[in-house]
């Protein structure tokens, strides 16, 4: 319902066309190209003509907390968009301008990613894959799973056959200017797996409460390790269906982290399945600078249906191929990179996983495999350098104590040995006698 006519005044001030008349034509009224009209409605009478339906929006509160609520009439005739203030209520005067600016502000507009990876090639330690893979399997594959890479990053090096796939990476034009000039490689030498819990029902993994979050940390900074990327296994899925909304929005926020911001950032994601004849599939991906974007803004929601799309929140707008669409397909947000294997020369793979069920860790489990020092060219040093059971010794000897940066000197630097009496301590731990 209009309270007051259609008039080329904002107020609606002064007289203007009487919105009941349909039979005027615009040349009558004296209207051209590029004039503005205004009109003044009742806002109950807008959310009535739009079937009675009352839209939900994304909102942060003051103390910084994200929830959700209804729209009033009151927004539906003032705010910007649902979940926003009022124009009026950021600041008082607004130019035409201002408002396509700030309006452009909450539009994507998405289209498949065609531009070089941050990431030119990523490596995994083959028994740290291996280890990976085979817990899957004990679950049939149909149990998700996570877990971070630690490693290092790495220039490409355009002498290494192997790495031609990198190299032609790199002669793509880049996702956008912050995108670096030469992408890197990320090298994977230890996965740690967080506690965590796996809802089949929406084949979702949620993160728990880490004690040993500091540790982990600590330890990898010591062994000259950064956490690079993450992984993930999965079930089989249909032909064209790489990741859920969850699974992209968890790998935008790693690698927002990991950049500390929308900045390009080499850091990978991992997803292991198995093929309909029971061969594992290993693939690498990265979310585009826009998907990043759009999570750290909010626009990207849980899509409640449809499993392999994202939703877009209400106060956004995405357009694809120039139409308006509240979901958008998770491929469009995915980059292909390049991945392979190395046997690790400074790290073993021995002792059991933290937070997995069936083998414990426990101290009879380190006996068995420092036990084997001295057979089959196995010195002991080699043995400790194990990063799950360097982790399970920093639960009993402190990860930053004298003796474990010993340890770890040793373990970087085979050249650097460790002194008798720290084998002693190591080795008294689980009552072992002997040579070392």
């Amino acid at each position: 319902v209009f309270t007051r006519p259609i008039a080329s005044d904002p107020r609606c001030s002064e007289g203007g066309l009487d919105p009941s008349s349909r039979q005027s034509l615009a040349g009558d009224l004296g209207l051209k190209n590029g004039d503005m009209l205004y009109a003044s409605v009742d806002a109950d009478t807008l959310r009535q003509a739009a079937g009675g339906a009352v839209p939900t929006a994304t909102f942060i509160d003051a103390d910084g907390t994200i929830g959700r609520r209804t729209a009033t009439s009151d927004d539906l005739g003032k705010s910007f968009r649902p979940g926003m203030m009022a124009l009026r209520d950021m600041k008082m005067s607004w130019t035409l301008n201002d408002f396509m600016a700030m309006d452009e502000r909450f539009n994507f507009k998405i289209k498949r990613q065609e531009g070089a990876s941050a990431c030119a090639h990523v490596s995994v330690a083959s028994d740290e894959a291996a280890g990976f893979q085979a817990y899957l399997r004990e679950f049939g594959f149909r149990r998700g799973r996570f877990g971070y890479l630690y490693g290092r990053y790495e220039d490409v090096d355009e002498n290494d056959e192997d790495k031609k796939e990198a190299k032609e990476e790199e002669k793509k034009p880049a996702q956008s200017e912050d995108a670096p000039a030469a992408p890197r490689k990320a090298v994977v030498e230890c996965i740690y797996e967080p506690p965590q819990t796996y809802d089949a029902e929406t084949d979702t993994f949620e993160s728990l409460e880490d004690p040993s979050e500091p540790a982990v940390a600590s330890l990898a900074s010591f062994l000259g390790l950064e956490r690079v990327g993450w992984i993930f296994g999965h079930a089989p899925r249909e032909d064209g269906f790489q990741f859920t909304s969850n699974e992209v929005m968890m790998a935008a926020e790693l690698q927002l982290e990991a950049a500390d911001g929308v900045k390009a950032t080499p850091f990978v994601t991992v997803k292991v399945t198995v093929d309909p004849e029971g061969n594992a599939v290993v693939d690498a991906f990265q979310v585009s600078m826009q998907c990043m974007e759009m999570v750290a803004e909010g626009a990207l929601d849980i899509h409640p249906t449809k499993a392999g799309y994202c939703s877009v929140s209400e106060t956004f707008t995405a357009i694809m191929e120039g139409k308006k669409s509240p979901e958008v397909e998770n491929n469009f947000f995915l980059t292909v990179v390049p991945i392979g294997r190395h046997v690790s020369d400074k790290f073993v793979t021995m002792f059991p996983k933290a937070n997995r069920e069936g083998v414990p860790q426990t101290h009879d489990a380190m006996k068995r495999q420092l036990s084997k020092s001295g057979t089959r060219g196995w010195t002991f040093i080699d043995l400790l350098s194990d990063f799950a059971l360097l982790l399970y010794i920093g639960q009993f000897l402190e990860v930053d104590s004298d003796i474990m940066k010993k340890v770890y000197r040793s373990v970087v630097d085979r050249n650097v040995p460790l002194d008798d009496g720290y084998k002693i301590i190591l080795a008294g731990m689980v009552g072992m006698d002997g040579a070392y």
